[in-house]
């Protein structure tokens, strides 16, 4: 294990993070708040640390699968810990385990909240809360890489452990320049989001804030009503559709970007996305227009809970826990379905489903002919081996962890549906739930040991499990 170039890969990270938090230091002198301490010591704390490990390079710079894993668990964990810190110093939320898990909902992209009254809170807070979002949207790790050069072998296994899904594949032949490519599109959609929300008559500050929660699919809201607050179906369907490409690959961008549209018509993931979008869209719009009394009002709140829900944002428009129950299922699968790979999605990710579906196919058809050979194939390829274990072995993974975690939660003695969709929400980095915790509620009054079991939840899901379990494992800290 490489100690010295875990601490200054992670001093840069705190570099990083403190360079992020300047930002809403200069919004609270702006509106005048009062609170500018709360930003100027996690600042100052952040290089002051992140200059004493990273000032002079480690000499001997070689970065392994275990390196990687590390770093990327590690660095989490700690920006949570130094993002939550002006929550707690301005003292606008008291408790230092709220504000991990608010800190840790903001960088996971989950938007799970304690907070009840978020227009209390300061100008300067709310920015930060949904920065967070955006920051944690493509990646901490992967931004870092976008700015600092950085070899391809070192690189490589940080972009892997952080970005989400079965496999992350170079946009070029460089990962820093990929990295640079990711940011560009993701700034490109983010400005674009900004000027159509602006458009539409959302205040400038709005606007930045909403596109930060929907660029991350996070889903932090400065309303107490959310999305539903501005009452609009152009903001509707602005922030619906931006959520929906938000949710998809960046990978198609760059193949838009170089006129590839030949190899879109293999894109199975994108297709599937989309059908399913559209599908659970029409599917409850029917099923809720007794609600709105016409389809067009009935599909465009569908839609929007759709593509929030889908895509693991969790913005709301309307209390969806309201609504029949067959929209409500919808919508829980949804959770747990999730969007595309290399999105800034959460959820197990399509990708996995279909494989996974496909799995099944051939083990039915192998059980009807047991001497024939069949292979899984997705995107014009078949899957590899390595990559099918590893769909599998997430999976179960996920069933297990998802199982002790509702256990523990239950512990708080609520009802079935906030107990199992808590869980749902925050390890698949939704945000809302059912019950107590729908787009009307929030998590204040789960305990101490709910909210940091979520808490983990939403790191293991945001991180897809392994960079976060790898740090139990005595294996892992071995010098050879």
């Amino acid at each position: 294990m490489n100690y010295r170039m875990i601490a200054y890969t992670i001093g840069r990270i705190l570099i990083i993070v403190a360079a992020a938090m300047m930002i809403p230091l200069v919004l609270s002198l702006f509106f005048d708040e009062g609170i500018a301490s709360a930003y100027l010591i996690p600042i100052l704390l952040s290089l002051a640390i992140g200059a004493a490990v990273s000032i002079k390079p480690p000499e001997n710079k070689s970065m392994f699968v275990r390196e990687g894993m590390v770093i990327v668990g590690l660095s989490w964990i700690i920006i949570s810990i130094i993002g939550g810190m002006p929550f707690f110093i301005s003292r606008q939320i008291p408790n230092a385990v709220d504000c991990f898990f608010e800190t840790v909902s903001g960088f996971t992209t989950t938007g799970s909240t304690i907070l009840s009254d978020v227009e209390s809170m300061s100008k300067s807070l709310l920015f930060w809360r949904s920065f967070t979002h955006w920051l944690g949207g493509m990646g901490v790790l992967v931004f870092a890489m976008a700015i600092f050069s950085s070899k391809d072998t070192r690189a490589t296994y940080m972009m892997k452990a952080e970005m989400p899904g079965p496999v992350v594949g170079k946009l070029t032949s460089k990962w820093q320049f990929s990295a640079r490519i990711l940011y560009i599109i993701y700034v490109a959609l983010t400005v674009l989001e900004i000027v159509f929300l602006i458009f539409g008559g959302m205040p400038v500050f709005d606007s930045i804030v909403h596109t930060f929660g929907t660029a991350g699919t996070g889903g932090f809201g400065i309303k107490n009503t959310s999305i539903a607050y501005y009452n609009s179906a152009y903001i509707d369907y602005v922030i619906g559709i931006f959520m929906v490409l938000f949710g998809l690959n960046f990978n198609i961008y760059f193949l838009l970007l170089m006129r590839k549209f030949a190899n879109l018509k293999h894109e199975d993931e994108m297709k599937w996305y989309i059908g399913i979008v559209l599908l659970a869209s029409v599917v409850i719009a029917f099923n809720i227009m007794p609600l709105y009394h016409t389809f067009a009002k009935s599909f465009r709140y569908s839609f929007f809970q759709v593509s929030s829900i889908m895509t693991t944002t969790g913005y709301a428009t309307a209390d969806y826990c309201t609504w029949p129950m067959l929209s409500q299922v919808i919508l829980v699968l949804l959770m747990i379905i999730g969007a595309c790979a290399g999105s800034t999605g959460g959820g197990i990710k399509v990708i996995r489903f279909i494989i996974l579906l496909k799995v099944a196919k051939r083990a039915v058809r192998k059980a009807a002919s047991p001497r024939s050979v069949f292979s899984v194939n997705t995107a014009g390829k078949t899957v590899e081996w390595e990559i099918l274990n590893g769909v599998l072995a997430y999976f179960v993974i996920y069933i297990i962890f998802m199982g002790v975690s509702i256990l523990l939660v239950s512990l708080d003695n609520k009802d079935l549906a906030t107990t199992v969709t808590s869980v749902i929400a925050t390890m698949n980095n939704i945000g809302p739930g059912l019950g107590e915790i729908g787009p009307t509620g929030n998590f204040a009054d789960f305990s101490i040991l709910s909210k940091l079991v979520m808490s983990i939840d939403m790191l293991v899901g945001r991180l897809e499990f392994y960079p976060i379990l790898i740090l139990f494992s005595p294996y892992v800290w071995k010098k050879s």
